[in-house]
This record gives C-alpha cells, sequence and structure tokens, in this order.
C-alpha cells in the first residue's frame, strides 16, 4: 500500500519534504510589532529568500522532492470548490481577530477577489493592510481615516517554521492547537490539506487543533517504529502529549510502544525539543549542553481502558537513549564543542536544530561553525546553508521541515 505519510524516523532517507518560502509577511513586520509576532529583528526578504532557496536547492541536490505549503493549501482549497474556499476564507479571518461584521466582509471581498488561489494563500500569509482596502473603496468613514499603516489582518512571519503547526508520525499526523495567539492562524493550512487534498485527506491524526491544550511540532521526533520522543517546553502541555500518546497507541497499525516525554528549559532559547536536541546519526544526537543535565523524562505507554501509563525514568538522557533505541552507547555531541561562549551563541542561533537527511548527513546554518566542525569531527557531513537572515526566526533547518516521507528502515 502506498501512504501519503511515512515517517518512523529521524534519520532515514528523506524522500519529501514540506518547506514554505518567506514571503511578503516579512515586509509587515516593524519594530512595534517584533515582540507580538515573537521576532527579535526584521529579516531582510530578499536575502531570506536567497538563503530559502539554497535551503531547498540543497535538498533537492541530495535527491529530495522539495513541496510548498502555499502550493498544498491552494490545491486542497480547490479541491473543495467555492464552499470551502468561502468555509477558509471566513474561519481565515475570524481566527485572525477581525470581530467587526463590516471590517470582515470586506477582507472576505477583497480576499476572495484574489482570483489565483496560491496567490490569495499568499496574502493570507503575509496579511492585509487597511490601506489595500481603502485603496479598493471597501472601507469608508472613520476606518478610512485610520492609520495606513494599520494591519487588519497580522501577518504570520513565523510559517516557515513549517515542523511547528504540523507533524508526521509514521503513517498519521497531527495538527496542532498553537501556543501563541499569534501562531494560531499556521495549522489552519493544516487543517484544510488534511481534509480536502485529494492526496492526504485520508491521512490518520493523532491531534487536532482544536483541542484544549498546546502542541508544537518542534518538540516532536520520531526516533523509532517503536518510540515517540516530545519535549514538556514553553509552547507543548503536558496534558497535550498525554492526549496525543493515546490517540497514537488507539492506532493498531503502527508498532508504537513509547512516548518519551523530556521536561525542558522554559525559556526561549529552549523553546522546542529540537533546539537542544535532533538526532545526525543511527548512535549520534547533537545536543545543547544544558540537556545533558535534565533528568526528568516520562514514560508513556498503553494503559488500560484506552488510557495511558506515566512513569518517571530515574536515568540520564543519555542512558535512556541507549535503552529506547536498543543502542550500546549513544555519543551526545555538544553544540559549540561544549565551551560556553561559543555554545551559547551558536544555541540563539540554533547550532543543534539540524536536519538529517540520511544517518550521518545533516543541513546546518554555516554561521554555526564550531558546532559543524565538532559535527565532522565525530563523522557527520555538514552540508552548509548560509543563514544569517533565516537564523532570525529562532530556528534551524529542523524547524523549517516537515518531513512527509522517508524510507522505512
Amino acid at each position: 500500500m502506498r501512504y501519503s505519510i511515512t515517517n518512523f524516523s529521524e534519520i532515514a532517507p528523506l524522500k519529501k519534504v514540506l518547506v514554505h518560502r518567506p514571503g511578503d509577511e516579512f515586509l509587515n513586520l516593524t519594530p512595534n510589532t517584533l515582540e507580538r509576532l515573537l521576532f527579535d529583528d526584521i529579516p531582510y526578504l530578499k536575502i531570506a529568500q536567497q538563503e530559502h532557496d539554497a535551503y531547498a536547492n540543497a535538498l533537492r541536490n541530495e535527491g529530495i522532492e522539495v513541496v510548498y505549503l502555499t502550493d498544498l493549501a491552494a490545491e486542497a482549497i480547490e479541491a473543495g470548490g467555492r464552499t470551502v474556499r468561502r468555509k477558509f476564507l471566513e474561519q481565515f479571518i475570524a481566527e485572525a481577530g477581525v470581530t467587526s461584521p463590516k471590517v470582515a466582509k470586506h477582507c472576505f471581498d477583497f480576499l476572495n477577489g484574489i482570483k489565483d488561489t496560491r496567490d490569495m494563500v499568499r496574502k493570507c500569509i503575509a496579511g492585509v493592510d487597511i490601506s489595500e482596502l481603502r485603496k479598493l473603496k471597501a472601507i469608508s468613514g472613520f476606518y478610512a481615516a485610520r492609520d495606513t499603516g494599520k494591519m487588519i489582518i497580522d501577518p504570520i512571519p513565523n510559517i516557515y517554521f513549517q515542523r511547528d503547526p504540523m507533524a508526521t508520525i509514521g503513517h498519521g499526523a497531527t495538527i496542532h492547537k498553537m501556543w501563541s495567539v499569534t501562531r494560531t492562524r499556521e495549522s489552519i493550512f493544516a487543517e484544510y490539506i488534511y481534509k480536502y487534498h485529494p492526496f492526504y485527506e485520508d491521512t490518520k491524526l493523532y491531534y487536532d487543533r482544536n483541542e484544549p491544550y498546546s502542541i508544537e511540532g518542534g518538540d516532536i521526533q520520531v526516533l523509532s517504529k517503536e518510540v515517540v520522543a516530545i519535549g514538556i517546553s514553553q509552547r507543548t502541555e503536558p496534558d497535550a502529549i498525554a492526549n496525543f500518546a493515546k490517540d497514537l497507541f488507539k492506532d493498531k497499525s503502527n508498532e508504537f510502544k513509547y512516548v518519551l516525554a523530556i521536561d525542558i528549559p522554559d525559556e526561549r532559547s529552549f523553546m522546542h525539543l529540537d533546539t537542544v536536541m535532533t538526532q545526525v546519526d543511527v548512535d549520534k544526537f547533537a545536543v545543547q549542553d544544558a540537556i545533558m543535565d535534565i533528568s526528568t523524562i516520562y514514560e508513556i505507554t498503553p494503559g488500560r481502558g484506552g488510557e495511558v501509563e506515566i512513569v518517571e525514568i530515574r536515568q540520564s538522557l543519555q542512558k535512556v537513549l541507549e535503552k529506547y533505541l536498543h543502542l550500546h552507547k549513544v555519543d551526545l555531541i555538544k553544540c559549540g564543542n561544549g565551551r560556553r561562549i561559543d555554545a551559547e551563541r551558536e544555541q540563539w542561533s540554533d547550532g543543534v536544530n539540524l536536519l538529517c537527511i540520511k544517518p550521518g548527513v545533516v543541513i546546518a546554518y554555516d554561521r554555526n561553525y564550531v558546532t559543524n566542525q565538532t559535527l565532522r569531527r565525530h563523522g557527520i557531513k555538514v552540508i552548509e546553508i548560509p543563514s544569517s537572515e533565516l537564523s532570525r526566526g529562532r530556528g534551524g533547518s529542523h524547524c523549517m521541515s516537515m518531513a512527509l516521507v522517508r524510507e522505512e528502515v
């Protein structure tokens, strides 16, 4: 049977990956909105796009099929016809916080007037400025007198981190309730892809964005056919992990036996598990030094009556990985070669947030040269990509990818 989703490993040869090329959403970032939109600085769009194109080309050069979010979302909406297009726009506008029926109608008319569905999706991501509505004579009276720089619909600049709003596990997927209101709309696109896209509409879902607890894909790592690791983090709640595990274990078509919940520091520089740990080979992980001291790890297994059993594991992270991956020894490769200053600097630009495209081969930001050299000394092939602008969003090559198909090993 051919599955639309196949992901049983963080290191198995990557065959197909979902990404989003940054667009005009970066142009709608301002100094006054940076904090609210979860950015530390304003990336230069032209260079960010060049860097992302280099990333995509590095993937293609390794024989990996690269697909774009705007294409899949547009194809899903078009497959549903006018009814789904209307439903999508009404939902998107409502979740953007447009509460005035009058303004909502003008936003709908403006966005629906964009005939090409891909351009419409791109505009939804970029955001809508009040001046764009006034040019169409859509708003009059006191609305027209407002600041022309006012965003009626905020941009979604974090969406180039496609790891977060959804995840793929085995032959299934999760759609996430995002931790921040700013990022809530990111997972709408996944919802429509998995509901209406002809190739993905039958995908088994293990979590839904309408759940009450937040979970983000940067915290989810599929370590084997038996084990999924999830970070208990700033953005993923324990109750979300328990609910995910229940649904995962109910699906008897897979072989997952364990969910390992790893409690990581509740800090911005450690916002997800993949900012402090990624697997780079069968027996090697790139790690931030702080995670070495983590001792709070929970084993979640199937329980009676569809519930789960949760037991604290009183072992080091290294010992836990060795035990559950059936390895004699796991090599933990430290960010910045373990030197504090180098580690802190390169952790800020996601030195261990690495996309493994096959065992022992990773894509990394070129700016993290100390960590990259350390990886090479441990036998890892590092494919470097430019990163002056992409790194400003606080995410690396792992964050920017959502694996759709990996070889089963």
